[in-house]
């Protein structure tokens, strides 16, 4: 089976090429964490022991469903070195079974072996054939193995138990079977009776995962795109209800896939998160009391600083300007008049307290941290000012969607987490309500004058955000995008944040036509499915 070496590095962020490189240099010297795969077997079997602790999705009613088990299976093998006719053992086996022919002749060629697979998984009625032909040297045993009974679904988040090159023995490998490896397997007695691994219960509810997976998948089939992002999280407790990207992979098959599709982009890859980023401009802005939502500024289309030029998205000069409309039109060099009203170190500060450095210690293997480096080791007016609306700067999708998530929950910052178990309640106000509640009503002033995210009878709170992404070859910046909808309703009363990101689109390019039509959908269906009442009467 063919393997091809990952590149794991989804990239993101600056605006020069030094940043670039350090964060290249950052993912690709600690990549060996997330490059390992399994080398000696296509299966996972477990001797006899502790037994591996089972995970469970719920739903809305706290109701456990079975995401990863341990099945007894049955496996059909051969030893080569008791094979008298090839062709012969060939013709017999393929006279039972449906296998692939040049792999099986592949093992039966390896003379010398004691143990080829010829069939995981084999069916009661294929074992009773196999059986009654009674061929030399083909054999059937049954082992214990983990299984995935929803396949695909939530594997960045499950990971998968296997072997690599580090250890001889089951183990889990990536996601929540990484993460809590030691809680699910137990412990094998040698002199006393073994004690089985705990069970662990996710707070992915499996119906919102279903629509989040089908919605990915749908967007980068519409619009041709590398890959997408959706994280839905309860702003209230900081719990992940549901968590994807696509491409995926089936863990029961995981020998299968390329390793590059088995890291959590969700958590593990940085990139710049464009406008979405304005709205903790605003929000630092107003609760240092620089600014107020309905502070003027005169917008003249662009705006040159060390001799760099700065335009609006739309080319267009929008006039006189309130920072509600610099928001809900998205105008970079208004949420660079709010930056410059800060002045450098006040907006500094405040993004740093955000934690944009920090992890937020989800409790997934290999999160990343982002990088603020252009406005640290060269504190150019220029590099504070493309921060301001994202670009030059890099996050991670968890971390961007804790940080919005943060305005929703009146101005406090809890920890995400992705099971119940790790529920720690670790929380820290980083804005004042009556701030967030500035930032929320701009948010919804957004939304209803785009009209494109609007939701009868409810309010809804959302930014978009399209970002170039960086040349590292060059510098500057390439012609492809990453368009970002990250939002939250009932505005009035969050149940629930949704970020969606989606790479590379190539037939439309802007986000107000690519995410946030895949937002309201995603919204719609959540409000339903948590009967949440209207907020607004229209």
């Amino acid at each position: 089976m063919k393997f091809r070496l990952p590149l794991l590095l989804f990239l993101s962020s600056s605006t020069f090429l030094f940043i670039g490189y350090t964060i290249y240099n950052l993912q690709i010297n600690q990549g060996e964490q997330y490059t390992l795969k399994a080398q000696a077997q296509s299966l996972t079997s477990y001797e006899s022991g502790a037994e591996r602790g089972s995970i469970y999705f719920t739903d809305k009613k706290g109701e456990k469903i079975p995401a990863a088990i341990n099945k007894e299976i049955s496996v059909i093998y051969l030893v080569p070195r008791e094979v008298e006719d090839i062709q012969e053992t060939k013709a017999r086996i393929l006279n039972q079974l449906i296998v692939d022919e040049a792999k099986l002749e592949e093992s039966l060629n390896k003379v010398t072996d004691q143990y080829e697979e010829i069939k995981v998984g084999a069916t009661n009625d294929e074992v009773k054939r196999i059986q009654a032909e009674e061929i030399k040297g083909v054999y059937i045993k049954n082992i214990r193995t983990r299984y995935y009974p929803f396949d695909s679904l939530a594997a960045h988040v499950l990971g998968f138990v296997g072997i690599n090159k580090t250890t001889t023995k089951p183990q889990g490998l990536y996601g929540v079977e990484s993460y809590y490896n030691r809680t699910l397997t137990g412990v094998t007695g040698i002199f006393s009776k073994s004690t089985d691994g705990k069970d662990i219960t996710l707070t992915i509810d499996r119906v919102v995962q279903v629509e989040a997976e089908k919605m990915a998948e749908k967007i980068v089939k519409e619009f041709q795109a590398e890959s997408a992002d959706i994280i839905v999280q309860d702003p209230r407790t900081g719990k992940i209800i549901a968590m994807t990207s696509y491409p995926t992979f089936n863990p029961n098959e995981y020998q299968d896939s390329f390793v590059k599709n088995f890291i959590n982009p969700s958590v593990q890859l940085q990139y710049e998160p464009g406008s979405a980023f304005k709205v903790l401009t605003m929000a630092a802005g107003i609760d240092s009391g620089a600014i107020t939502p309905d502070t003027t500024y005169t917008d003249y289309g662009e705006l040159t600083i060390d001799g760099r030029t700065i335009r609006n998205w739309d080319l267009k000069a929008h006039g006189l300007t309130t920072m509600t409309d610099v928001l809900g039109q998205s105008i970079n060099t208004g949420t660079v008049f709010a930056q410059q009203k800060m002045g450098k170190e006040v907006f500094y500060k405040y993004i740093k307290d955000f934690g944009i450095k920090d992890l937020t210690n989800i409790d997934l293997p290999g999160e990343s941290g982002g990088s603020i480096a252009p406005l640290e080791e060269e504190k150019r007016d220029i590099n504070f000012a493309t921060a301001s609306y994202g670009q030059g700067i890099s996050v991670t999708p968890i971390w961007l969607i804790n940080a919005i998530s943060a305005i929703a929950n009146g101005g406090v910052l809890e920890q995400p987490y992705i099971t119940n178990e790790s529920k720690s309640y670790v929380s820290r106000r980083i804005l004042e309500k009556e701030t967030t509640d500035q930032v929320t009503k701009m948010m919804i002033d957004a939304v209803d004058g785009a009209h494109v995210a609007k939701i009868p009878n409810y309010s809804v709170a959302g930014k978009t955000g399209t970002a170039y992404i960086p040349n590292f070859e060059s510098g500057g910046y390439t012609d492809e995008v990453i368009n970002t909808y990250v939002g939250f309703a009932p505005a009035t009363r969050p149940e629930f944040t949704i970020l969606i990101k989606l790479t590379k689109p190539q037939t439309q390019k802007l986000a107000g036509q690519t995410v946030v039509p895949a937002f309201r959908v995603l919204a719609q269906t959540l409000l339903t499915y948590y009967n949440s009442h209207p907020d607004r009467i229209e």
